[in-house]
């Protein structure tokens, strides 16, 4: 991990007003959480609730035993296994001694269960009441979106310990590493997966493929609203310059790139040999914002905000790919055809930079290949998963107006 000396602030533009009051608005309705109810095979009626998991019991107090295994502090070492490169998130231990607190005053442990690390009953109740009067009371925007953030890492943390496989998040009699075969990346590419906090340890996220596969140090997560993951990003970016930071995302406010016309100018093929020789200022970063479409667009405003602060304007370059439907849209369809998963998106990139002539030496396609059967790997696993649970294995389509 190449950082600067100093430390960077993550700050929050005059608009972040805006990103906070989408944040208690998520705060307050989880409508990106609900899914389509279970159908039975002939998709006549819903299925019976039992074939769900039952509710997982916590204590975070972790008194009895291991403390990672009854719900006690997150340490490094958990931290990093799912898949992070931070430090711990200091709001997020702070949101867990919360939960402490309030498991000891209720004389009860936390219970999970459905999606999410979701946390359930008399419990659920109590929590709400108490994290939503304490998200009213920071009055500063930022400090909002930072709370609301590590309240939903700290649950889902907590309701996938001992259930979740911390590779692949998946269900442990489900955990698919096995199937999965790590490679390498070419050396003059990092990817960032930009992930919503909601998409944190859901099981059919793809963005979870690329640091499975490539490993953290080149495909690494950043949490949107964890002040650790943020800094570590942009501090890299402040580095690398912007003529080195892409977002793939559809930008509907400013003319996107095709990777031919992005790495076809002369800038970049003068620039070749520094990136051959493994100079890490000279290396390309690529952001995969991994969220729902309804909540990419604050996502990306954020980019835009950060990227003010570090090089003065916030017009973040953005590329456009010749994306089609990936294996994911069978369980999880898109809005529409121009849009694809996240392991999707950095296929669609790797193999449009292989046809390039001054990128078509480093095996990009058969990296693009890897992520492919990683990909297949994550659809049979979630498809045997609900055949197992009596679930359907097709989805509802979904409109498909170009919404971009």
């Amino acid at each position: 991990m190449h950082l600067s000396p100093r430390t960077f602030p993550v700050r929050c533009s005059p608009s972040a007003a805006a990103a906070a009051h989408f944040a208690f608005s998520c705060f307050v309705q989880s409508r990106m959480d609900v899914k389509p109810c279970a159908l039975s095979g002939d998709g006549s009626a819903p299925l019976a609730s039992a074939a769900r998991a039952p509710p997982r019991h916590v204590h975070v107090s972790g008194e009895d035993g291991d403390a990672a295994a009854k719900g006690g502090p997150v340490s490094p070492r958990e931290w990093r296994g799912w898949g992070c490169a931070s430090p711990v998130p200091a709001v997020v231990t702070e949101v867990i001694e919360d939960l402490k607190l309030l498991e000891e005053d209720m004389d009860a442990p936390l219970s999970f269960g459905g999606k999410g690390g979701k946390l359930q009953g008399e419990f659920k109740v109590k929590e709400d009441k108490k994290h939503r009067a304490k998200y009213q009371a920071l009055g500063d925007s930022e400090k909002k979106l930072q709370f609301f953030a590590a309240r939903q890492i700290a649950c889902r943390l907590l309701g996938s310990r001992n259930y979740l496989c911390q590779k692949c998040w998946l269900p442990m009699e489900d955990c698919m590493c096995s199937k999965v075969l790590p490679c390498s990346l070419w050396h003059g590419m990092r990817f960032w997966v930009y992930m919503h906090p909601k998409d944190f340890l859901r099981q059919n996220n793809t963005g979870k493929l690329l640091w499975q596969l490539f490993g953290v140090q080149v495909a690494t997560l950043c949490l949107f609203g964890v002040a650790e993951d943020e800094e570590i990003m942009w501090n890299t970016f402040k580095l690398a310059g912007k003529s080195r930071v892409w977002c793939l995302y559809p930008n509907k406010s400013a003319l996107t790139e095709s990777v031919q016309d992005t790495f076809s100018r002369a800038q970049f093929q003068s620039e070749r040999a520094s990136i051959t020789e493994k100079n890490e200022d000279r290396i390309l970063n690529f952001v995969l914002i991994d969220g729902t479409w309804s909540n990419s667009a604050a996502m990306f405003r954020r980019l835009k905000e950060q990227a003010k602060i570090v090089w003065g304007e916030d017009d973040l370059p953005c590329i456009s790919l010749a994306t089609g439907a990936s294996a994911m849209h069978k369980l999880r369809p898109q809005p529409s055809w121009d849009r694809t998963c996240t392991a999707a998106a950095a296929i669609a990139l790797m193999s449009e930079l292989q046809a390039v002539p001054d990128f078509s030496s480093y095996g990009l396609d058969k990296q693009a290949e890897a992520v492919e059967d990683a990909l297949q790997v994550l659809l049979e696993a979630l498809t045997a998963r609900r055949l197992r649970m009596g679930r359907s294995i097709t989805r509802k389509v979904r409109h498909t107006s170009d919404i971009c």
